[in-house]
């Protein structure tokens, strides 16, 4: 079937066939600029680069027309001496490296000679540069080569005017000048946040846009990232041989709907690597609810040598030279960080707002305020030996191990304290209860004063259990105010995390433990790529181990003979084709991570049929061993799908809702 063109579209005229012949210098240039020289922020960019190789401490930038009439960066930095400023703007000149084995371990953010040779060829540039040994400055205009004196403190100008007018075609590409504003503010950002040693400050048109002082790295982090953010996060440090990970990382409710929030740092410059993105996300991947993106600033540091930063002109791809390394120790770091739940925060804070000493999270063995032993000594486990797979029409027991309470009612004596476990001690047992209803034994059937003489349970980070709502939601009071539990999202991640740890130990630690298969009575076939069948013959120990038996049934079908069993009614074909898509896109390695992570899938599944279920009753003693086993649990602030477990309602908000001390 052909298709008719458009009346008044032109057919491109294949061009006439010509010998080979060299390139001008000025076409050369003009070619390279379009590699190196985007946009304003592009000049921008590697213009701050070399005041930061200069040793420059204070970096400013001038714009005028959003970057695209003038840019002009000035700095403190070592300067140019003057026999050297006609080479600095020939094309591959530097001062960066000198041979190969400098090439493979650069230190620096500039080396390749190239930026200010493109700049100058696409936009109108001059060089103003003194020393410290000079009198004066000079100054370099670049359409002509002239050299004349100049007037400046020890530093270099660098100033460019309208942009692209050399190529009017490349201009009409450029947005508005508050874009381009934008990205030029964004591109002195990340140096602000990669160097707080350095003093920034950004002009447009005469006006203050943006202005860093010089600090330490926390204070920076937070003038440059905000206050909203540092408050959401929480910082992270790692070392793992030659490779050290630092930085602050955004908690799961932190997320947001775009990834405009994510600061990736090698050696101290910004990159866009797909490896540590896959590397972070992996990290959140049990804990994002959705298609949010998680928010973090990460600066790795590792050995020169050991990364290739020659992999395109801009310098903002990297390759590392063991790649699965760095993944594994990324992924680890930030997973350690986002391990530990609010709850220690939480009992942190109310301790400083009440003026005591916070419980946080107590040692194994030690007793309760109530007098019984903590969660994770006394609570049996939470989780029952074989969750089920399909949930039940009701569930008679929480499979909870309830603290035992220190007192015991008796309809003949009242209440008596129960044999084997330890009294209240805050008040010194039944001889303190006497004492404080006004002497004499304690009269039979007449229960403890609890209002009186009862302990500050609030001292448990998530509080003591008060009621149920709707069958759902769980209510407790800590020294903050009130928490609020969604009780099934809470107990779906304490199930998730012990299925995962019994997982592991009953593989010993290794990837390589096959996860239960249920053979098909009838193979399901599927049309497949030739990638597809690719995948499925070089991976088949790994489909194997996923508990998927899938052959080359011709040469453009597969045959899948068996499913994982824990799965009885997933879409075999389209599991399959999913476990191919991403085998194929793993690198090198990858497999036992898509594994991984495929196993951690099917228990997430487990801990959700297998968790208590809405509109199940507890009792009081059930729901403080829930909020014990939630402080005890790693990840424990969301579930498996990524949604809140609590909320935290504070004293303030609740005096708010009622318009009280107004």
């Amino acid at each position: 079937m052909s298709v008719e063109r458009p009346q008044g579209v032109p057919r491109a005229a294949r061009p006439a066939p010509r010998r080979i012949r060299e390139l001008p210098d000025e076409l050369v240039s003009q070619i390279a600029a379009g590699e190196v020289v985007e946009r304003p922020a592009s000049v921008v960019r590697e213009l701050v680069d070399n005041a930061l190789d200069a040793g420059a401490t204070q970096v400013t930038v001038r714009l005028a027309g959003g970057g695209v009439r003038s840019i002009v960066v000035e700095d403190d930095g070592a300067g140019i001496a003057r026999e050297d400023l006609a080479l600095a703007l020939k094309r591959h000149a530097t001062s960066k490296i000198t041979n190969l084995a400098e090439l493979e371990s650069v230190a620096t953010m500039g080396f390749r000679g190239e930026a200010l040779a493109a700049i100058a060829s696409v936009a109108e540039l001059a060089l103003v540069s003194r020393t410290a040994d000079d009198a004066h400055a000079w100054r370099l205009e670049a359409r002509d080569g002239e050299i004349t004196p100049a007037a400046r403190a020890r530093g270099t100008t660098v100033e460019v005017r309208e942009l692209f007018f050399a190529t009017p075609a490349r201009r009409k590409f450029l947005k508005s000048d508050a874009t381009e504003l934008a990205h030029c503010t964004d591109a002195v950002r990340r140096h602000a946040l990669a160097r707080p040693d350095v003093g920034f400050a950004i002009w447009h048109e005469g006006r203050l846009v943006a202005q860093w002082r010089a600090a330490d790295a926390p204070t920076r982090r937070a003038d440059v990232l905000g206050a909203e953010f540092i408050a959401a996060s929480v910082a992270l440090m790692s070392v793992s041989g030659p490779l050290a990970v630092e930085g602050r990382v955004g908690r799961p409710e932190a997320a947001r709907t775009r990834a405009d929030h994510q600061y990736l740092f090698v050696n101290g410059r910004f990159v866009r690597d797909r490896l540590l993105a896959h590397a972070v996300r992996a990290a959140y991947e049990d804990q994002l609810h959705g298609s949010r993106q998680p928010a973090y600033a990460l600066f790795v540091d590792i050995a020169p040598d050991l990364v290739d930063v020659n992999v395109h002109p801009t310098k903002i791809e990297v390759r590392f030279r063991d790649s699965r390394a760095v993944h594994q120790a990324v992924r680890h770091a930030v997973e350690r960080t986002l391990a530990p739940t609010r709850a220690a925060e939480v009992a942190g804070a109310g301790a400083a707002a009440g003026g005591g000493d916070s419980a946080g999270s107590m040692p194994q063995g030690a007793q309760g305020p109530d007098g019984t032993q903590s969660s994770q000594a006394a609570l049996a486990p939470f989780v029952p030996e074989v969750p089920p797979l399909v949930p039940t029409a009701w569930q008679p027991s929480l499979a909870l191990a309830e603290p035992t309470p220190a007192w015991r009612r008796d309809e003949r004596s009242g209440w008596s304290e129960r044999p084997g476990v330890p009294a209240l001690t805050l008040r010194g047992g039944l001889a303190a209860w006497d004492a404080l209803r006004g002497g004499g034994e304690a009269s039979a059937g007449a229960r403890p004063d609890l209002a009186n003489a009862e302990p500050d349970t609030t001292a448990w980070p998530l509080g003591r259990a008060l009621a149920q709502i709707a069958g759902t939601y769980v209510l407790a009071e800590n020294r903050l105010g009130l928490v609020v539990v969604d009780m099934h999202a809470a107990h779906e991640r304490i199930v998730y995390e012990r299925l995962k740890r019994a997982s592991a130990a009953s593989a010993g630690g290794a990837n390589d433990a096959a996860l239960p298969a249920q053979p098909l009575l009838i193979p399901v076939t599927l049309a497949a790529t030739p990638a597809e069948l690719a995948v499925a013959e070089s991976e088949r120990k790994t489909l194997m181990q996923l508990g998927l038996d899938i052959d080359r049934l011709s040469g453009t079908t597969l045959a899948v003979r068996s499913r994982p069993a824990a799965l009885p009614d997933a879409d075999v074909a389209e599991l399959a084709r999913s476990v191919l898509a991403e085998l194929g896109a793993a690198e090198a390695g990858g497999a036992s991570r898509v594994v991984q992570r495929a196993r951690d899938d099917l228990l997430a599944t487990m801990a959700c049929h297998g968790a208590v279920r809405a509109n199940r009753r507890l009792t009081i003693e059930e729901m403080n061993a829930l909020l014990r086993e939630m402080e005890a649990t790693e990840r424990a602030d969301t579930c498996n799908h990524g949604r809140p477990t609590w909320r935290q309602v504070t004293l303030k908000e609740l005096d708010a809702l009622f318009l009280r001390g107004r």
